[in-house]
């Protein structure tokens, strides 16, 4: 009967999708941690040449550097802000694709115990059927 077998076969997939949403969602995480590190790498050598920098200038006027340091400062900060959004927001997807995934296996469950409960009434329903049959005469 092909209705019986639609919901194992929509189950299927969404499991599919369920899997590949979250495998998704681990590289994204991997791929927000390799963009971090490269920010820190970015930030310490900044930062190292801007010392050398400062260090060389002794004696002459450091304010337009500082100022140069101030503006990246504020560009990086409002760079780590946004990734910090994503990050929040793929956790916020992560959560969601894992209550989903807990309410597809509630409700296959719930099928399942339907299902069960359907076929023992059937079974009941048969015997019953062929008692009447035997008791009625030929």
């Amino acid at each position: 009967d092909p209705s019986r077998l639609r919901p194992h076969v929509v189950l299927a997939q969404e499991n599919t999708q369920i899997r590949d949403l979250q495998q998704e969602n681990r590289e994204l995480w991997v791929s927000l941690e390799e963009h971090q590190d490269a920010l820190e790498l970015i930030m310490s050598k900044y930062r190292k040449q801007m010392l050398q920098l400062l260090e060389g200038r002794k004696g002459e006027d450091a304010e337009p550097v500082l100022k140069v340091h101030q503006a990246n400062s504020v560009e990086i900060e409002s760079q780590i802000d946004r990734i910090c959004e994503m990050g929040e927001v793929m956790r916020k997807a992560v959560q969601v694709d894992d209550d989903q995934f807990f309410k597809v296996q509630e409700k296959l469950a719930q099928l399942e115990l339907e299902n069960k409960e359907l076929r023992e009434l059937l079974s009941i329903s048969k015997e019953s059927f062929e008692v009447e049959r035997e008791d009625l005469p030929d």
